[in-house]
């Protein structure tokens, strides 16, 4: 059964806006991302919206629905209440760029600040042995489709724009935990330190486990529980715990 919505859309660009309102019929099964289209195809040909698969796994489509970021095409219509305005606006912890779209190249920076994996020495490709409950532990992390909620809706970054030099957000904390728990990985080795690098470089002391990004996550991927957490614990045992710095160290000298 169709019906007539109310939405207030954001438009504007870096210079400034302010929400517009639009009435536009909604059809059973919908999503926000079809009214997006449908406003474009009949009253707002020049609304600017960024989306790509349509199938909540390009992470292209992130915006803010009624003040929480969601991606715009898994938000059904019926999950929203026809009574009340539908508002939709960009991402605020990002600059925007025009209307729904904003600049996220601040994630491409921190991705780049993040130290790849090192393969293991004397292991050659496809000589990669791993157990299972590794490959299960890492395998969740894998799963980000880079939409940046987690980012967005991380108030050390959406509210403090004077964190973003030194901290890194929880998209890319979880990508040094991952790498940190690959059983292969070689960084030790090769003189990189995961651990002290969370801590010092990427800002993993500014995160205070609100569990706000695991809540946003579209994958359902418990970044506070099973990434941030575990890293906290890890990278505060090397600093502070005496056995643990003992053993580096005698490690070290061996």
């Amino acid at each position: 059964m169709s019906y007539e919505a109310h939405f207030k859309v954001w438009r504007g660009d870096a210079d400034g806006g302010s929400l517009v309102d639009y009435t536009v019929t909604v059809n059973e099964g919908e999503v926000v991302l079809d009214i997006i289209h449908r406003l474009q195809a009949t009253e707002a040909a020049d609304l600017a919206v960024r989306w790509n698969c349509k199938a909540g796994k390009c992470g292209s489509c992130s915006a803010e629905i009624n003040g929480r970021p969601r991606l715009m095409c898994m938000t059904r219509m019926s999950l929203l209440d026809p009574a009340e305005p539908v508002v939709v606006t960009p991402m605020r912890a990002f600059p925007v760029v025009r209307d729904l779209v904003t600049d996220v190249s601040f994630n491409y920076a921190k991705a780049r600040e993040v130290p790849s994996f090192v393969p293991p020495a004397g292991v050659g490709p496809g000589e990669y042995r791993m157990q299972q409950e590794d490959v299960g532990r890492s395998q969740e992390f894998r799963k980000c489709i880079e939409c940046f909620l987690c980012q967005d809706t991380c108030h050390v970054v959406r509210d403090h724009e004077e964190n973003k030099p030194v901290f890194a957000g929880p998209r890319f904390l979880m990508r040094v935990a991952e790498l940190d728990m690959h059983p292969l990985d070689g960084a030790a080795e090769a003189g990189i330190d995961r651990k002290r690098a969370a801590q010092e470089e990427h800002g993993l002391g500014y995160c205070n486990i609100t569990k706000c990004c695991t809540e946003v996550c579209p994958e359902h991927i418990k970044i506070t529980d099973n990434a941030l957490i575990p890293l906290k614990e890890r990278a505060v045992d090397r600093k502070y715990d005496p056995l643990v710095w003992l053993g580096s160290r005698i490690r070290r000298r061996a």
